[in-house]
């Protein structure tokens, strides 16, 4: 094998690692904005003109920004199978949840504007916004409940046993991650409308994007303290192998409360994560004051980055942590696929994700500029 695969097995677990985070953080940066402009729209677009022309600035790219969502579950399925069978089972009904909230929204984009009647346009405005703020919510909760840890427990022969249901993600610390994402994404959907809009629609967004940054920083700041004095953390407490066939029975770990922030000692590059997350979020609160939109997108996109980061770094090197069963919890380096499978996977993402970002650049140069009814007016395939 080592003739065959010139990287080690450690080193490949890591960088998969890295590309799992990448590919998460690019489907919340160009598909996030696409749902928090859904959760804005009946708030940001008041006529049924204005609010053509927000649907017309999601319109055309949602389906271009969703590829990040199925690239990270297929990257999860292929690198990091134990991962993908754990969490794709016990949160099957979160996940349907948020399915059929991605399925309404394309049928809302493509029907709305077919017939002319208020009653239907306007029930259609409201499915596009529940089909924005579920999904926003809910990845946020599910994030949440990594943190907490999921009721699942492996036999001896590694078949998954989920206990929990539903009702139960819903605990006061997962709503609050929830929040912080929801927060999170209307600011950058906020700063994506000031961008791309003018005139009336633009200032209500901006206005909107000012408390969307205001809410992600008190928030995150709430869901730091609570992580840090509220939850338990894991710790491994047995010697690790990072070079060893994947095994999630073969460790120990035990509780302390705070102990998600053990990493920040060890690894003080980590501290990088949340300070980029409140840096971001300040900057696009300036740039909504300050009215600058590319700023503020920028600024906003940033904080994204830091967010979802500060989760990652914190449970390094757990994936998935049980909260009935600690030393069943899913780490990076007992859950991944063999040292083949990642090389081979990572030699097709080295030649397929520069694909993916070649072709988002050229689409987001065609469709640059502000969406107006003009504009629409123009384009005999506007929404």
């Amino acid at each position: 094998m080592g003739d065959i695969v010139p990287v080690d097995y450690e080193t490949l677990r890591l960088i998969w690692w890295l590309l799992l985070g990448v590919l998460l953080i690019g489907f919340a940066i160009m598909d996030g904005f696409d749902l928090g402009i859904g959760a804005l729209l009946p708030f940001v677009a008041k006529t049924d003109e204005e609010r053509r022309v927000v649907i017309n600035v999601v319109g055309p790219v949602w389906e271009g920004n969703q590829v990040w969502l199925i690239l990270g579950g297929g990257a999860i399925f292929a690198a990091f199978p134990m991962l993908y069978a754990v969490s794709f089972s016990g949160l099957y009904l979160a996940m349907m949840v948020i399915l059929i909230a991605l399925i309404l929204r394309p049928v809302g984009f493509k029907y709305r504007s077919k017939i002319g009647d208020p009653g239907w346009r306007s029930t259609w405005d409201i499915v596009l916004c529940i089909a924005g703020l579920v999904p926003a919510l809910i990845l946020g909760v599910a994030v949440g409940n990594v943190l907490l840890g999921l009721p699942f427990e492996l036999d001896d022969t590694l078949r998954t046993f989920y206990r929990g249901n539903f009702f139960q993600l819903l605990t006061p610390y997962a709503l609050l991650a929830g929040l912080v994402s929801l927060a999170m994404l209307v600011m950058h959907g906020a700063a994506v409308l000031m961008w791309k809009t003018d005139g009336v629609i633009a200032e209500r967004a901006r206005g909107f994007g000012r408390q969307a940054a205001i809410a992600t920083l008190v928030l995150f700041a709430v869901a730091g303290a609570w992580t840090a004095y509220g939850i338990e953390g894991h710790v491994l407490t047995s010697a690790v192998n990072t070079t060893g066939p994947s095994n999630p029975l073969g460790k120990t770990v035990t509780l302390a409360t705070g102990a998600w922030l053990n990493n920040y000692q060890t690894y003080p590059w980590m501290m990088a994560a949340p300070i980029l997350g409140f840096a971001g979020a300040l900057l696009a609160l300036v740039g909504f004051v300050i009215r600058r939109p590319a700023f503020t997108f920028l600024a906003s996109a940033v904080a994204i980055f830091g967010i979802i980061s500060t989760a990652g770094v914190s449970l390094f090197p757990f994936l998935l942590p049980s909260s009935i069963n600690p030393g069943t919890g899913l780490t990076l380096w007992d859950a991944s696929s063999s040292k083949l499978t990642l090389w081979v996977m990572l030699l097709a993402t080295c030649f397929f994700l520069p694909i993916v970002l070649a072709y988002t650049a050229f689409i987001y140069r065609v469709m640059r500029g502000k969406v107006t009814t003009v504009s629409m007016d123009k384009n005999p395939n506007a929404y």
